[in-house]
């Protein structure tokens, strides 16, 4: 395994320097110079073996990949356009060099899809597993920041793309939405979004708890990923659609109940699908033809901590 340095001297030859950065890798930190006054998001996200994916099991270029896609998603959520990534890693002493390599060069593929700026970082290596902390930061545009508090009642709730079966392979290889939320933030009134990480139901819980507002999902109409066993019955088909997580999808509210069914600017585009409505009324309720109303809980998934 490359030492400290080496490992430091590699990633700075692949790191280009671009505005907001004006200083990147190199000194004891990164400079960066906005010319004209805006505001910016900033997000982090720790990645670890055994819990965001298995090394061993998964190319080295897809781990690094995912480990940037769930920042950018979080800034695609918030409506943000991406700018750059500080990329901390806690290396196995026992890694090869050419695996490190792999890894950074699936990261650096994504930064470069998306003109992120990797402006920095820190390496270190220890006898447990590999660790990827990021931190993601993005230029709010003229609307604004969409945050999860901001859905009112009589909007429309939307959902991009379709949801269930990540864990075949797609939490690896997914596309973070940014395009498609810049895209609608610039067509469309955007009050609450979320990327949908822990499972649909639980981060649409995220959007209710935070805007003291209540929803009503169609069950029929919630888009039901391929990936999902077509042998399983409608109900656990959509109970995975529901819970199953990691589809980094975007979940929004918008007064607008009329939107095109795809987001024109995508390649290939992306479906868009209205899923339900939100209510006055706290509380999240699933309709279906067979039961009529049922609560529908915060099903995903949850971090256990101690």
């Amino acid at each position: 395994m490359p030492d400290e340095f080496d490992l430091i001297a590699q990633l700075r030859q692949r790191a280009e320097t671009r505005a907001p950065v004006e200083i990147g890798i190199g000194d004891d930190a990164a400079v960066l110079h906005h010319p004209h006054p805006t505001r910016e998001v900033v997000t982090t996200d720790m990645l670890m073996d055994g819990v965001d994916f298995r090394w061993g099991e998964a190319p080295p270029e897809l781990i690094g990949r995912k480990c940037l896609a769930v920042n950018l998603s979080d800034l695609a959520a918030m409506g943000a356009r991406p700018t750059a990534a500080f990329v901390s890693v806690a290396l196995p002493r026992t890694f090869p060099g050419q695996q490190i390599e792999r890894m950074f060069q699936g990261l650096f593929d994504l930064a470069e899809e998306f003109e992120v700026v990797i402006a920095g970082g820190d390496t270190n290596s220890w006898d447990g597993p590999l660790v990827v902390s990021i931190t993601a930061m993005g230029d709010v545009t003229e609307h604004g920041a969409v945050l999860r508090s901001g859905a009112r009642p009589g909007d429309s709730i939307y959902v991009t793309g379709a949801c269930g079966g990540s864990l075949q392979g797609r939490h690896l290889t997914f596309t973070p939405r940014v395009r498609e939320a810049l895209w609608l933030q610039h067509q469309f009134p955007l009050h609450a979004m979320i990327d949908i990480s822990d499972g649909f139901a639980a981060d649409l819980h995220h959007i209710l708890d935070e805007s003291g507002v209540g929803a009503i999902i169609s069950g029929e109409i919630v888009p039901v990923h391929a990936d999902i066993p077509s042998d399983w019955s409608a109900e656990q088909r959509l109970t995975a659609a529901l819970s199953d997580g990691e589809d980094f999808e975007l979940l929004f509210t918008t007064p607008v109940s009329d939107l095109p069914n795809s987001c024109l600017n995508a390649h290939p585009q992306t479906p868009i699908t209205k899923v339900g409505v939100v209510t006055a009324e706290p509380g999240c309720w699933l309709r279906s033809e067979s039961s009529g109303l049922a609560p529908l809980p915060k099903l995903g998934w949850k971090h256990a901590l101690g």
